[in-house]
């Protein structure tokens, strides 16, 4: 029905009315749009699976390609202290299946690797406990002999040689570590030459209950590891070898150093290649 009243001149025309149209399609009589629900269950979903594609890749790469752990332990001093977080290279030894060691007994490799080198700083899962993670390093590979006498590393009946290090270079360290238990006057600070691999170690001098132990013969498919903290690590010397198909990868570089009991930021120490 058309309405003939005449309009005043602030009276808009009818068909300039903001009343909408009942088929524009804009708006729903009831001032909702009909579609609007519709459009943000559509759009929750969208980033539901976005989340979750970001969130598998994540996942995936720290599965097979490179992941961040944290030293809780001093068992790797001089090398590694209390606080590192270092990146472990996942395909160092072989890159692996996605998840593939979570729902099998041993990964699935996409393209088998080579095993460790004698040198390389490993984390594994502790075959005692497969709920925590070790980080130690590589001494002895299948087929070696591995002992030590009188707290020198003997790999194959060859004494692997050390000289001691330089004074600043010990002095640095302990200050680092700003432990009264870690002094020049109870501890030595030697740089160890395994294969290519210099590396530093420390030995205490008052403890003689680790002077000796083996020798171990390493199996097939295993390894020997030792801390470079020797008289304070718990390692292949008291509890055996490490299976491969324990072992994470390689640890690579530190890229945060920070610890809270004391209380210590080391910036120093982010960026270091480990070696």
């Amino acid at each position: 029905m058309v309405d003939h009243r005449s309009h005043s001149p602030r009276s808009p025309h009818p068909s300039q009315t903001n009343h909408p149209h009942p088929h524009s399609g804009h708006t729903h009589p009831s001032g909702k749009n009909p579609g609007g629900s519709a459009n943000s269950k559509r759009l929750i979903l969208e980033n539901l699976v976005s989340l979750a594609v970001a969130l598998l890749i994540v996942f995936a790469v720290r599965s097979s390609i490179i992941e961040p752990f944290k030293i809780p332990s001093g068992s790797m001093i001089p090398t590694l202290l209390i606080g590192d977080h270092i990146f472990v290279n996942k395909f160092a030894y072989g890159l692996k299946v996605p998840f593939s060691d979570l729902i099998g007994e041993r990964p699935v490799f996409l393209i088998p690797g080579e095993l460790p080198k004698r040198g390389d700083i490993v984390v594994f899962v502790y075959p005692r406990d497969e709920s925590i993670y070790y980080v130690k390093r590589v001494v002895g590979l299948p087929g070696d002999t591995v002992d030590i006498r009188n707290k020198v590393l003997y790999v194959n009946n060859t004494m692997i040689s050390r000289e001691l290090a330089s004074a600043s270079a010990a002095e640095d360290l302990f200050y680092k570590l700003d432990d009264p238990k870690y002094t020049a006057q109870n501890l030595d600070l030697y740089t160890e030459n395994l294969d290519q691999s210099r590396h530093l170690i420390m030995l205490d001098k008052t403890n003689f209950s680790g002077e000796s132990h083996g020798p171990f013969t390493v199996p097939p498919d295993s390894l020997f590891v030792m801390g470079d903290n020797r008289d304070f690590s718990n390692d292949s010397r008291f509890w055996g070898f490490v299976p491969m198909k324990n072992v994470k990868g390689k640890a690579v570089a530190i890229w945060l150093s920070l610890s809270f009991d004391p209380l210590s930021f080391r910036p120093s120490r982010i960026g270091t290649v480990l070696k």
